[in-house]
Parts: structure tokens; sequence; C-alpha cells
């Protein structure tokens, strides 16, 4: 179920939204195959008379709490959004009760991704946002492939950057010494090349 459009804000369009990995699915699916293995064995095995028949019906039961348990968690997959926009990270989830995190991208400092081993292997792991906030940190796990997700992240900021930095320049208000700074920070950082940045120099000087 993708992001919905309605809850998108004007001219804002969606970079990436997101699912979590399929490893999300990993232990209702183990508990339910180990459940249908165990069913199989009580029916194949030669244990009757009572005895047999409460292990079928438990085995049973843990077969049918096993299902249960994937589909809710299908459930919660579908209704987990993380989505990176051109003006902010949103992170939905919840089936009945919803919860969200929605952070503006000029106030992300900073993105890490960490991933094991078997996460490399499988291209799951998981992001940490250090933001400007009062929360300051938010983790977000079952990120397919980080580290792709990394670098278009960074790729949205700049573009959102320049953005804020064009709309700032255009007023007669702009405190010019301060806008210097950041094209001069922006060159540095390599979101403008250096005819961009003397065009855009240019243009704050002359207004």
């Amino acid at each position: 179920m993708p992001y919905p459009k309605k809850l998108l804000n004007d001219y804002e369009t969606v970079a990436v939204d997101l699912h979590p990995h399929w490893w999300y699915f990993a232990e209702p699916v183990a508990a339910l195959v180990g459940s249908i293995v165990l069913g199989i064995l009580a029916i194949v095995s030669d244990v009757s008379g009572t005895f047999g028949d409460i292990l079928k019906w438990l085995v049973a039961i843990l077969i049918v709490v096993s299902a249960i348990w994937v589909v809710v968690r299908y459930l919660k997959w579908i209704t987990t959004n993380f989505v990176i926009t051109s003006d902010r990270l949103i992170f939905r989830a919840g089936v009945i009760a919803k919860m969200g995190v929605e952070i503006p991208l000029e106030r992300v400092n900073t993105v890490h991704f960490s991933q094991s081993i078997f996460e490399r292997m499988t291209g799951s792991g998981d992001l940490l946002i250090e933001s400007g906030g009062e929360d300051g940190q938010q983790s977000f796990s079952d990120i397919r492939r980080p580290d792709r997700v990394q670098n278009l992240m960074h790729s949205q900021m700049e573009e959102n950057e320049k953005r804020r930095f064009t709309v700032n320049t255009g007023g007669s208000t702009s405190d010019v010494a301060t806008q210097l700074e950041k094209l001069e920070g922006m060159l540095e950082r390599g979101t403008l090349s250096p005819e961009e940045f003397q065009s855009q120099k240019d243009k704050l000087l002359g207004s």
C-alpha cells in the first residue's frame, strides 16, 4: 500500500516509498514452517491413545496461532511506510492505531546506516537519523538497501537546500552575509558547481 498522495503538500514529490524488508517476516514464517513440520511428524508417528490425540491438538493449535501471526505481520507490513519526499522524511505504521514521525529535510544533520554481515547478504539494515529537534535521533530498522537510501536522502537534502536558498535570495529583506555563508558551504560540500556558485552569488549581490 503506497503512501497516500492526499497527505502530501502542494508540489511535494515522493523520492522513495518503502515497506520493511522481507526479513520482517522471518520469525512468524519460521514459526509456521516449524509447526507444520511438527504436525507432519505427529501424524506419521506411532504415538497413539490419549497422549497422541493431545499432541495432535497442540500441534494444530500451534499451526493456527502461527498462521494468525503471519497474517498480522503482513497487515503491519503493508501499513508501514518509510518515505522520503522532496521536503521531508515520513515514517508511518499501524493497522488500526497509527503512529508516525516526520522530519523536515532541512533539520536533518546526519544519516547513518548499519548492517551486520548477514544483513549485507540479505540487503537489509538500519538507519539512524540525527536531526535538530526535540527527539534528536530516530532509528529505523528493516530498511531495504540502507546504503542506497542514505545516498538518496543526501541527494534530496541537497536539492531541498538549493530550493530554499533560491527562495531566500529572492526577497529584499534577506540577510546577505548569512546567505553568502550558506552559498560557500554548499560550494565546499559540492552541492553547487563553481559556475552555479558564481551565478547565485551574482544574483544575491545584485539584489
